[in-house]
């Protein structure tokens, strides 16, 4: 039964239902819980995006400003970057457990280490006149990251938030198979288990318009943080 694929137009029914179908109706385990996994999965994306951004990009921009820091705290950065998130599973399950907080931190690493990494490529390729003008005019170690270094690292930084939402879906759906009994991924793997492949088809889809859609926030944000950037190119 795992081999069988099923037609788009079997996908697009199973999908309806588990969309619109009131839930508990008939033997369907899937019928109507498509939003409420949708939230979960997604809940569990922001906190552990969020966590990432409030600490990586201060630390990216730590290591791209400060010679101590780039030589304290970028080894061990590097060092922990190339393990994968699914390397951090058993170690999430030994720490925290079948619970939502062994997801998040799953997500928080994914996310982590790509708005790092272009956080601090920003922060190094900041123009050096710049920093020597405003140096000039009296300003501020902190008045320099803020107004100049933290401005002129933004289109690097919003390429490592896109990179690092990316992954974050990723490992929410890594974790959910495993760490926790809701979401995308839940559904997915509880969904191949008993051979219901046109509800995985149908999740793996959802998981892609919810990445979609989530993208489009940043690249939204972007272009109202950046406007300055657009113009500039027009």
């Amino acid at each position: 039964m795992h081999g069988v694929i099923p037609t788009p137009v079997k996908v697009g029914h199973a999908w309806y239902d588990w969309v619109f179908a009131n839930p508990g109706m008939g033997l369907n385990p899937y019928l109507g819980t498509w939003l409420s996994n949708v939230q979960y999965s997604t809940m569990r994306v922001a906190e552990g995006f969020l966590l990432a951004v409030l600490l990586g990009v201060p630390l990216g921009l730590a290591i791209g400003w400060s010679r101590l820091a780039a030589l304290s705290i970028d080894p061990l950065v590097q060092g922990l970057r190339p393990i994968p998130i699914t390397a951090w599973l058993p170690f999430s399950i030994a720490l925290f457990g079948i619970r939502d907080f062994g997801s998040i931190f799953l997500i928080f690493i994914g996310a982590f280490y790509p708005i790092v990494v272009n956080t601090t490529q920003g922060a190094r390729d900041v123009e050096r006149n710049l920093v020597r003008a405003a140096s000039m005019m009296g300003a501020s170690s902190t008045q320099l990251l803020l107004r100049v270094v933290l401005p002129s690292s933004m289109p690097s930084l919003f390429t490592g938030l896109r990179l690092g939402l990316g992954i974050a879906w990723t490992a929410v759906i890594v974790s959910e198979m495993v760490a926790v009994k809701s979401g995308l991924g839940y559904v997915l793997w509880d969904a191949y288990y008993v051979g219901r492949m046109d509800i995985v088809l149908a999740d793996m889809v959802s998981i892609g318009i919810m990445g979609y859609l989530s993208d489009r926030l940043i690249v939204l944000l972007e272009r109202r943080v950046l406007v300055w950037r657009i113009l500039q190119n027009h």
